[in-house]
């Protein structure tokens, strides 16, 4: 999937010459969390919820007594003035916005949020804003797919064959010593494992098939090394994983 099939567009921005006060309006009667700060089409930088949270106003201030206040450098002190003061949306943005392409791949966007620690991203094609990409639309997405997938009607037979298939795809699958067996779409897991890991994966890779209902643990994790056998403390039944 590619971030132009689930970015919001349009992307609202704002001016750097504006107040501050006026982008925290925008901000509420919105109800986003940040907002792009663009000058001539170009995006100059960002404004989000955090860059109002060290403000005069709220008496949130960094405050530094005693010995500390020793150790902050001029420099330092009048920038924390400007964040905690300023009046115009380029006195308190954050500077050199972290953007990306419109035909960007999905996965490329969660990268770049992960490593850069932020929550969106403007979206550019050919030099020019036409959306934004924030977290919040990776959750609208995963819960369109999961209703999408619920809708639709699946066999007990074609979703036992995906449980094989998605455990066949991992190491600790466990292919030959569990049986996957699927009635009324509940999963029930039956056999040996040998790391108790195994247990929550195989549960979890089951969940995730669509048309699953529930599952039932009927796993066994013998001990390699003493060659124990300990069974789950409670046998569940496939009531019990329907109502789970």
């Amino acid at each position: 999937m590619r971030v132009e099939e689930l970015m919001t567009q349009p992307a609202i921005g704002i001016s750097p010459t504006a107040d501050i006060m006026e982008a925290a309006r925008l901000m509420v009667a919105h109800g986003i969390s940040g907002l792009p700060v663009i000058d001539q089409d170009v995006v100059v930088g960002m404004l989000t919820e955090g860059d109002f949270l060290r403000r005069a106003e709220l008496g949130t201030e960094v405050k530094r007594a005693g010995w500390r206040s020793f150790f902050a450098t001029p420099g330092r002190l009048a920038a924390e003035y400007v964040q905690s003061h300023g009046r115009k949306v380029a006195e308190v943005m954050t500077d050199d916005p972290v953007t990306i392409d419109a035909s960007a791949e999905l996965e490329d966007a969660v990268e770049t949020m992960l490593a850069r620690h932020v929550k969106r991203l403007p979206v550019m094609r050919d030099g020019r804003m036409v959306g934004i990409i924030s977290r919040s639309d990776l959750v609208r997405a995963l819960v369109r797919q999961a209703q999408e997938a619920n809708s639709q009607t699946h066999s007990d037979d074609a979703i036992a064959a995906a449980v094989r298939a998605e455990l066949a795809r991992h190491e600790w699958g466990a292919r030959t010593t569990v049986r996957v067996n699927v009635r009324d779409g509940i999963v029930d897991l039956d056999g040996m494992i040998f790391d108790e890991r195994q247990r929550m994966a195989m549960k979890v890779a089951a969940e995730n098939v669509p048309g699953v209902k529930g599952v039932v643990d009927h796993l066994t994790w013998i001990e390699p090394l003493s060659g124990i056998v300990i069974a789950p403390s409670e046998w569940e039944t496939p009531q019990d994983a329907a109502r789970a």
